[in-house]
């Protein structure tokens, strides 16, 4: 059984950064794109980065370039989240997301990030 379980998410100061971590179990994601998604109040879950396992190639919104940094540890089944110069509108709560080709694809159930002002 395929587990994707969030943690790190808090409350910062705009400036302020978080580290948010993913921890994957339940098959090897060797084949898997690893994807952090969110969702503020009021609006519809989307895209912030993505990291493909096997090669570490990297993706990531406009929005945050620069500002966030996504990674693996194969060793730890884990794959984080960093980021920095959090601003108010990086607010909500932020789902990791497994998916592959012709795999319908796994959420875990998300961490709160709450950037003040």
């Amino acid at each position: 059984q395929v587990q994707l379980v969030e943690s790190g998410g808090g409350l910062v100061q705009a400036g302020g950064s978080l580290r948010l971590s993913c921890a994957a179990s339940g098959r090897t994601f060797s084949r898997y794109t690893m994807g952090w998604f969110r969702q503020a109040p009021g609006k519809e879950r989307e895209f912030v980065a993505a990291i493909r396992w096997s090669d570490g190639i990297t993706y990531y919104a406009d929005s945050v370039k620069g500002r966030f940094t996504i990674s693996r540890d194969n060793a730890k089944n884990t794959v984080y989240l960093q980021t920095n110069s959090l601003k108010p509108e990086d607010t909500g709560v932020y789902y990791c997301n497994a998916h592959s080709v012709g795999d319908p694809g796994y959420w875990g159930k998300g961490t709160l990030v709450t950037v003040s002002s």
